[in-house]
C-alpha cells in the first residue's frame, strides 16, 4: 500500500460528513417519533441513523483500500484485523435529534494500528466541521483551534454525559456533579459526546468527562482534542479512553489532575 496522504483524505472525509449532515438536516423537515426504534432504555435509533451510516459507509471504502469498519449501527461487516479501521457513529446525539434540538454530530475516526491518525465531527445542526489529522493541529471550519488555559475547576464549564446503563453509578454521579455544579461555572449536558469533545478541543468548555461511552462515541472527538493541545485520559489517568468506557478531556494538565484527583473520589476503582 502507498503512503497514505492523511490530509487528504482528511479533506475528502469532511466532505462525506457535510454530505451526511446535509442528509440528516433534510430529513429532520420531515421526521416523525413513530420512525424511531428503542435499542434500550434511553437508547434509540432510526432510519436516519442506519441511513447516514450506509451513506459514509460507501463513500469512505473508496479512500483506504481493505480498511476495516466499526460502526454503532453495524450495517456493514465490522472488521478490526486490518492496518486501517474506519469508526463511525453516523449520527450521535440521537435523542437530540428526534427531538429537534442541538446538538447532533457525525463522528468519522480511522485508526492506524489502534493508533488514532485521523478525526473529523460535523456538527450537522450548526454546520460546523472540526478536523485534525496525523501531524496536524486541530481546525473548525479551516481555521485553528486550541483548548483553554483555565487551570482551576472553579473557573471552569464542565460538560458530562449520562450513560444509558448507569446502574448503581448514578450515586457518584448525582454527587460529583452537585460538587462541582457549586464549585464551577457550571455544569451542562449536551447530549452528543463527539460535540462535547470537540467543544472542549476549541476552548468553549474546560474538562468534559463520561463513563459507558462506545470507540464510535469519541474515537474522532478525542484525536481532535488530543491534537488541538488537550488532554485526554481514562478516569485512571490511563490512555484507555477509546475502548476503556471512560474519558475525561480537559484544556491543559493543571485541570486534568484536578479532575483525576475528583473522579479517584467520587468514582473509585473506575476503568
Amino acid at each position: 500500500m502507498a503512503d497514505i496522504n492523511f490530509k487528504e483524505i482528511c479533506e475528502n472525509v469532511c466532505d462525506i460528513a457535510r454530505i451526511a449532515g446535509k442528509f440528516m438536516s433534510d430529513e429532520r423537515k420531515t421526521f416523525s417519533s413513530d420512525k424511531v426504534e428503542t435499542k434500550g432504555a434511553n437508547d434509540f435509533v432510526s432510519y436516519v441513523d442506519k441511513k447516514a451510516e450506509e451513506l459514509i459507509v460507501g463513500k469512505l471504502s473508496p479512500l483506504i483500500a481493505g480498511a476495516g469498519f466499526l460502526t454503532e449501527e453495524e450495517t456493514v461487516r465490522q472488521t478490526q484485523n486490518s492496518k486501517y479501521t474506519w469508526i463511525i457513529d453516523p449520527l450521535d446525539g440521537t435523542t437530540n435529534y428526534i427531538h429537534g434540538l442541538s446538538p447532533y454530530a457525525v463522528s468519522i475516526g480511522l485508526t492506524e494500528n489502534d493508533i488514532p491518525v485521523l478525526g473529523v465531527v460535523f456538527i450537522a445542526s450548526d454546520d460546523r466541521c472540526f478536523h485534525a489529522w496525523k501531524g496536524s493541529k486541530a481546525y473548525l471550519n479551516g481555521e485553528e483551534i486550541k483548548p483553554s488555559a483555565v487551570e482551576l475547576i472553579k473557573d471552569s464549564l464542565v460538560i458530562t454525559g449520562f450513560p444509558y446503563r448507569i446502574g448503581d453509578k448514578i450515586d457518584n454521579y448525582m454527587n460529583l456533579m452537585k460538587y462541582l455544579t457549586f464549585n464551577s461555572h457550571g455544569v451542562r449536558r449536551l447530549g452528543s459526546a463527539a460535540a462535547d469533545l470537540v467543544f472542549v478541543a476549541a476552548g468553549w468548555a474546560e474538562v468534559f468527562y463520561q463513563t459507558d461511552l462506545k470507540p464510535w462515541d469519541v474515537a474522532a472527538g478525542a484525536f481532535i482534542a488530543k491534537q488541538a493541545g488537550a488532554i485526554v485520559h481514562d478516569f485512571t489517568g490511563g490512555d484507555d479512553y477509546i475502548f476503556g468506557r471512560s474519558i475525561l478531556a480537559t484544556g491543559n494538565n493543571s485541570l486534568n489532575n484536578r479532575m483525576i484527583n475528583l473522579l479517584s473520589e467520587y468514582f473509585p476503582g473506575q476503568q
